[in-house]
């Protein structure tokens, strides 16, 4: 190993660190202000980007889980009257998943304070220590 390959591997364990924490204090805070967990927030996030709908299986890539998983919070989220499954007219076994109204102002709300969370955990950066971070993580999702 070389003097930069081993300060690469440091600085992936730094990153993954600060990654872990970051999402670590987010569960906390979801779960503790807002009686939420984070996969029901991604999937409530990734609705309000569709606000027309999407099949379980494109939810499922979309987030990068399994179906099961999905299913699981959808499940919830449904029983609480945040989401709504419409069966497809062409095929029978496709269902769609859209936020219901309740679903949608919930959601308005809880991204608000999420961002205002994020925003104070790295409340540390500047401007131009965001803009480095940014070209840096750009750079590397490149390859």
């Amino acid at each position: 190993m070389t003097d930069l390959s081993k300060r690469r591997l440091k600085m992936w364990i730094r990153m993954l660190g600060v990654t872990r924490a970051a999402e670590g204090s987010l569960r906390e805070f979801l779960r503790v202000n807002h009686d939420t967990t984070l996969p029901r927030f991604d999937v409530m996030a990734a609705l309000y980007r569709r606000r027309d709908g999407v099949t379980m299986s494109e939810l499922s890539r979309m987030l990068l889980v399994s179906n099961g998983n999905a299913t699981a919070v959808v499940d919830r989220l449904e029983k609480d009257g945040l989401v709504r499954r419409t069966p497809s007219e062409t095929d029978r076994r496709t269902v769609f998943v859209a936020l219901t109204p309740e679903g949608l102002a919930s959601f308005e709300g809880l991204a608000g304070d999420h961002e205002r969370e994020v925003d104070r955990l790295f409340a540390g950066l500047s401007e131009a220590d965001l803009d480095a971070l940014t070209e840096i993580l750009k750079r590397m999702g490149k390859t």
